[in-house]
């Protein structure tokens, strides 16, 4: 039996519709960092044996931008990445709903601003050709509008179920209690 994905403490602020989304992404996340890793070893082992091969650096940093973009998407729906808990965590009541929302509403649009300034760039991208390829540079870029719309999802999610469960995770009886203790 495997664990589930999302935690029951962070149930209360996640639509379970998007639990498959996240388990998939985290699994693309995984392999897209293995893959890093080994083309980097491969880099490395065929450079200093003198025949090195140009195009394994191309793949190293395709995998790693990958990485961190889905990485980053992922880790926003687990509020593990982009998010302030430290300071909310202490308050209680319509203090804390704002700070929470607040908080929330920035990433959001931050992620916003990634699908918009990352859509422009990818489309810049196609005058551009990496080497040796000479593929055009969107399909290296088109990770940051993707990861943006994953953080502005999630960011909606969390401030949907937030305002209509409580910002607060569940205490005992799974009800979400906003004591602030």
């Amino acid at each position: 039996m495997t664990a589930p994905i999302v935690l029951e403490t962070d149930r209360h602020l996640k639509w379970s519709a998007f639990d498959v989304l996240e388990k998939w992404l985290m699994i693309l996340c995984g392999l897209c960092l293995a893959v890093f890793t080994v083309s980097t070893l491969i880099d490395v082992v065929t450079r200093e044996s003198g025949h090195a091969l140009l195009w394994l650096q191309e793949v190293t940093s395709t995998f790693f931008t990958y990485g961190v973009f889905i990485g980053a998407s992922v880790a926003t729906r687990r509020n593990d990445h982009l998010y302030l808990s430290a300071l909310t965590e202490k308050m209680s009541g319509a203090p804390r709903r704002f700070f929470e929302v607040f908080n929330r509403s920035v990433v959001l649009l931050v992620g916003l601003a990634m699908v918009w300034f990352g859509w422009q760039n990818m489309m810049t991208g196609l005058g551009s050709f990496r080497m040796p390829s000479m593929l055009p540079m969107t399909y290296l870029y088109t990770g940051i509008p993707l990861c943006g719309a994953l953080v502005a999802l999630f960011s909606l999610e969390q401030i949907v179920n937030g305002l209509r469960n409580g910002f607060a995770a569940p205490i005992g009886d799974g009800i979400a209690r906003d004591t602030g203790l």
